[in-house]
């Protein structure tokens, strides 16, 4: 008997060589299985060659990861791109959907950088694809000439929503700090999200799905690097673990059982 959920994490379409492949970065995968204690599974950009509800099926979470390429504008109403912009049609066509359908069927689901902008356009809402073109907004990207650590460190301080999802994982802080990797960013927040956090200059760094049956939250930054070394992070990944375990619970209640059995002996040891 499985004693651990399955999270699916969302997979982008590359070539390697020649072959078309779906490639997970292993940040996200280890975040998964040392920071919610899950079992990580690839979701591959498929679209609609694997059927939705069936890939619901298989999974007791969904990760939706960051990536170097951006939600195609199209996708939103948006205007055409610089030439040179990365895209994944295939991510597209597959994330999207899935985000919004896992959301309606209470599948615990967390969104970080592009899956963060996925969320909003599932729910109607639209990007910014530049936000350093924008006037009143900062320049968010990292520089690629700096390490990996130095790209990866806390930049910015971002606000908690008063009361919010967000914030109680925060043990009620008022401020955070956090990572800043990206290029796009949210306009027009979607229809039924809320927002959790704002940068200081307005941009939306954080939302969750209003009334969602279960977690249902996207960040901007990337708390799956080194995860264990900052509080928040731990917090969010911990909490996205135990929502997962609660729907592989409820759908399988011999795990009940067994935690409650599990529990006994580690109280009677």
């Amino acid at each position: 008997m499985r004693n651990q959920p399955i999270v699916g994490i969302t997979a982008d379409r590359t070539m390697l060589g020649a072959h078309p492949s779906h490639v997970v970065g292993e940040k996200y995968i280890a975040a998964i299985v040392e920071g919610s204690h899950a079992l990580a599974m690839l979701a591959p950009a498929f679209g609609g060659r694997q059927r939705i509800d069936d890939v619901l099926a298989a999974v007791d979470g969904l990760l939706f990861t960051g990536s170097y390429s951006n939600v195609a504008p199209q996708r939103y109403g948006g205007t055409s791109t610089e030439p040179d912009t990365l895209h994944d049609p295939a991510r597209d066509a597959t994330a999207l959907p899935l985000i919004r359908a896992a959301v309606a069927t209470g599948i615990p689901v967390l969104a970080i950088c592009r899956g963060l902008q996925e969320m909003n356009v599932a729910f109607g809402g639209t990007l910014h694809q530049s936000v350093h073109a924008v006037g009143g907004l900062n320049d968010h990207r990292e520089n690629k000439d700096d390490s990996l650590d130095a790209q990866y460190a806390a930049s910015h301080s971002i606000v908690l929503t008063r009361g919010g999802m967000l914030q109680r994982l925060a043990g009620c802080a008022h401020e955070a700090r956090v990572n800043s990797l990206h290029g796009q960013g949210i306009a027009r927040l979607g229809v039924g999200l809320e927002v959790q956090a704002l940068a200081a200059d307005g941009l939306i760094e954080a939302i969750s799905v209003s009334n969602a049956r279960a977690f249902a939250l996207g960040v901007q930054w990337h708390p799956e690097w080194k995860h264990a070394d900052d509080a928040l992070s731990t917090a969010i990944f911990r909490a996205f673990g135990d929502a997962c375990r609660q729907r592989m619970n409820t759908r399988n209640p011999a795990h009940m059982t067994q935690d409650a059995d599990q529990n006994r002996e580690n109280n009677h040891a």
